[in-house]
């Protein structure tokens, strides 16, 4: 199968590298969703595969976060049309959702920043190892007004507990790959010399165990966390929610004149 944002490569042990591939900063755009759907039909009828390893092919991102110009447009247009975000959202959480669910390990090999969507890609990951140096991660859209809608503020709240993730999303804080670590947001900072190939050996240590069992451990573990199905829905209502404040015009417009944005009420 032929994908238009991803290059697949099957290495040994079982082990399928994904590298996305969606330049010029590998936006989620509905291309790489549709790619990441298409990859999970593709993987789900595969038994040879064990692991998979999700990668970058830009240099400085990881995974960018979805269109934000497009999200101007579609809250200017909000009125009359109270599920079209949400679905959007829920696309988006579904789309992550399925990487969460794979029965097989899944591992976010992260070269640069990820930021918004890209951090919540990599959460929805199985585990995450991450180059010192070359990015931040964390969920950034309270800054812009928003909040995370496609699966953030169940993911971290299950990965950090509440009272971190509070405070990480309350601030928008970005952390570096030693931060992130400290706090089990990644599961390992190492030198962006070595990412692949600690990503690969991580990989292949998984791939030689009984991953069967660990696909079936996953669900068991899942199902321990509670109803995530009622979270995202509620999460991608909420995230409708913001563009109905007025903030998502006051932070986005900030974000693209690089200014920080200001959402005290005018005088």
């Amino acid at each position: 199968m032929s994908y238009e944002t991803l290059n697949i490569d099957r290495k040994d042990k079982g082990i399928v590298w994904v590298t996305i591939n969606n330049p010029p900063a590998n936006a989620l755009s509905d291309n790489l969703m549709n790619d990441f759907e298409r990859l999970i039909e593709e993987l789900s009828t595969d038994k040879s595969a064990r692991v998979v390893v999700l990668a970058s092919a830009n240099e400085k991102i990881f995974v960018a976060g979805a269109d934000l110009k497009g999200m101007i447009s579609g809250g200017s247009n909000v009125a009359g049309k109270d599920s079209a975000i949400a679905a959007q959202s829920g696309h988006m959480q579904k789309c992550f959702d399925q990487f969460a669910t794979l029965p097989i390990p899944v591992v976010a090999s992260i070269n640069g920043h990820a930021l918004g969507g890209g951090c919540e890609l990599a959460m929805a990951c199985d585990f995450r190892i991450m180059a010192q140096g070359r990015g931040k991660i964390g969920l950034t859209e309270v800054s812009l007004g928003l909040i995370p809608g496609a699966g953030g503020t169940q993911r971290m709240t299950r990965l950090l507990g509440r009272a971190k993730a509070t405070e990480l999303i309350f601030f928008s804080k970005r952390l570096d790959a030693e931060e992130a670590e400290a706090i089990g947001l990644i599961n390992k900072a190492t030198t962006p010399e070595t990412l692949e190939e600690e990503t690969l050996a991580f990989a292949e240590e998984l791939a030689e165990g009984a991953v069967r069992a660990m696909g079936l451990a996953k669900e068991a573990i899942n199902a321990a966390e509670g109803s995530i199905e009622e979270g995202l829905e509620i999460e991608a209502k909420a995230f409708e929610g913001t563009f109905k404040t007025g903030e998502p015009g006051i932070g986005l417009a900030a974000f693209f004149q690089r200014k920080k944005a200001n959402f005290l009420p005018k005088k």
